[in-house]
């Protein structure tokens, strides 16, 4: 049988930018300030902050009435209430010209030079130039942004032997690789062909930094924006508590005879004053996702997910049979299964599991006569034969894959409930541990199907009873002449 499990995420996450804000470190660059707006908090963010209100001050896109601020919070930097906020509150709204996306780059010195290019490529070396010039008119923004957050792609090696046997990881070195590839494309054919524009070098770990605060910052979903980098809005956090992305940000119009946009932010939920404003990021990204993309994990047990690649294989004799069944059930030679923990399988997880199994006597099932019928026909037992293979080639694959962790399930539990952990350790602890607890289940599942072999009903003796040639019970009917 094919092979069915690979050691990685299918594929990048399907939104590549996404929206979130979750800091680990602030810079220490210093400007001086001018008169400030007067702050309201407790304690005065960092000096970088200050003045970055400021500029946003005497620009008019905030002022003192202003419901929110940014402050400094557990996770870095977030935006705290000012006064009570409703529900569905606009607590933010940013004009355009303060966005940083692909029409920014677009309208930029280097716009021309980077017109061919991925719109986060071009987003990239533009916030890479800002950062190395002095009289940037961003620079009170990129002061801001941190040098690094708790992303697994700017974890150390020894760090990431941590997540030694996970998907994440896989997944981390092969976005690494990506960037890295990236990068080699962009230098040989942007920046040395153009060193005035870009007369400051420009490394590959600065690349990878542009990658990490887009990926982490980075607005997506929006009407005509995919890719946006909102200034202030960005220092919103995430709440796991929060279980809904409705209302949370959306472009709109700035007035009825106004052609300029505002990227309008809202509070899903009743904050008090002095708490801090937050929003949900995703409610569909796993755990390893969150790691990835900004640096953290939840509890909660759906967050858990282990991808299952299933694939038939191209030695198959009836490879082109089971491909084109496949194919118009919407699959194809490779499938990925998402199997999250708690929950039962993906629908037609079984469905392709028997097509991948199907041999032997059952191969008549893949004749022409079958062909709109048959993943009907794969929702149900085929024979004793082909569960009895799958069930195998599950288990073995999930023995195969918890063999590659370093630390048993008992050991990750008994790490995390002696807690102090370093925030990536617990990351990595949290992710093995719920990998391994869905392999886990997925075994448990397959197993208690083994012990069901014998009292499952197959597709001949189902086809028996549609011709009424099998009782209820299973004994044969026999019909006497007339």
């Amino acid at each position: 049988m094919a092979s069915l499990f690979t050691h990685s995420l299918s594929s990048f996450p399907s939104s590549f930018f996404s929206c979130s804000k979750t800091l680990s470190k602030i810079s220490t660059c210093h400007l001086k300030t001018r008169s400030l707006c007067v702050y309201a908090l407790q304690s005065s963010p960092p000096l970088e902050v200050q003045t970055f209100w400021q500029w946003l001050c005497d620009e008019g896109v905030v002022s003192a009435k202003s419901p929110v601020r940014p402050a400094t919070v557990s996770e870095g930097l977030g935006l705290v209430a000012q006064r009570d906020i409703g529900r569905n509150e606009v607590v933010l709204e940013i004009p355009k010209k303060f966005w940083i996306n692909p029409d920014t780059v677009a309208a930029s010195d280097i716009g021309n030079v980077c017109s061919g290019l991925k719109p986060w490529i071009s987003v990239a070396l533009f916030l890479i130039r800002e950062k190395k010039k002095e009289d940037s008119p961003w620079r009170v923004y990129l002061n801001i942004l941190p040098e690094s957050t708790d992303s697994t792609v700017f974890w150390s090696e020894e760090e990431l032997v941590e997540l030694q046997g996970t998907q994440l990881l896989s997944t981390t070195l092969g976005v690494k690789e990506h960037v890295q590839n990236e990068f080699q494309k962009v230098e040989k054919e942007i920046l040395i062909p153009h060193k005035q524009l870009f007369p400051y070098p420009i490394t590959s770990d600065d690349f990878l930094w542009a990658f990490g605060i887009l990926r982490s910052r980075a607005f997506s979903r929006l009407r005509g924006q995919n890719l946006v980098l909102v200034p202030l809005a960005d220092l919103i956090n995430h709440s796991a508590s929060i279980s809904t992305e409705d209302f949370a940000y959306e472009i709109k119009g700035a007035g009825l005879f106004s052609r300029d946009l505002l990227f309008s932010l809202r509070s899903p939920v009743f904050v008090r004053a002095g708490e801090q404003v937050l929003i949900q990021y995703d409610l569909n990204k796993s755990n390893a996702e969150l790691a990835l993309d900004y640096g953290f994990i939840e509890s909660k047990s759906d967050r858990n997910k282990y991808t299952l690649t299933l694939v038939i294989s191209e030695s198959d004799p009836f490879f082109g049979d089971k491909l084109d069944i496949a194919e118009s059930n919407g699959l194809g030679e490779t499938a990925y299964f998402d199997v999250v923990l708690g929950q039962p399988l993906p629908p037609t997880m079984a469905q392709y599991l028997r097509l991948v199994a199907l041999g032997g006597t059952d191969a008549f099932l893949l004749e022409s006569i079958f062909r709109n019928t048959v993943w009907g026909h794969l929702d149900l037992p085929v024979s004793r034969d082909n569960e009895e293979l799958i069930c195998r080639v599950v288990r073995d694959a999930c023995k195969s894959a918890l063999s590659g962790y370093h630390t048993t399930i008992e050991e990750d539990e008994k790490l995390l409930e002696g807690g102090n952990l370093d925030p990536r350790l617990k990351i990595a602890v949290g992710i093995r541990l719920g990998e391994k607890r869905v392999l886990q289940q997925i075994d448990g599942i397959f197993k208690e199907r083994e012990l069901e072999l014998n009292e499952l009903e197959y597709y001949q003796e189902r086809r028996l009873k549609d011709l009424g040639l099998v009782g209820e019970q299973g004994d044969i009917i026999f019909w006497e002449p007339k």
